[in-house]
């Protein structure tokens, strides 16, 4: 079966949000290529997020399993499970670390990636 021609308008390229975004074109850049890719570093590298992950001890230092990995940002933190995938997100790293007892034998622990911790 052939497929029907579509009745959609948007031009060839064009992108959904495009009404929404001023054009750019005629806009001077702000700097050159290299200065503004390292701006473009910068920004990154002061707002990024340090990562972490959330440890389950099963009781006393006898066994322990990844539970998730995630991410503190300076106003919230987000975290996804290993496994299934699920997304988490709390105003910190110790309130979604509370979500992850599950039993009076299971201890949930925030396990900064070296060189992440707050």
């Amino acid at each position: 079966m052939l497929a029907k021609a579509s009745s959609d308008p948007t031009p060839e390229g064009a992108q959904p949000l495009d009404p929404f975004a001023q054009d750019p074109a005629g806009i001077e850049p702000l700097c050159g290529g290299e200065e503004f890719a390292a701006e473009m570093r910068l920004m990154v590298a002061e707002d990024a997020p340090r990562m972490f992950a959330i440890v389950q001890e099963y009781g006393d230092r006898v066994d322990a399993r990844l539970a998730a990995w995630g991410l503190a940002f300076e106003d919230h933190a987000d975290a996804i499970t290993v496994g299934n995938g699920m997304h988490l997100s709390a105003h910190s790293p110790n309130a979604l670390v509370r979500r992850f007892r599950t039993g009076k034998h299971v201890t949930p622990h925030v396990v900064w990636v070296e060189g992440q911790v707050p």
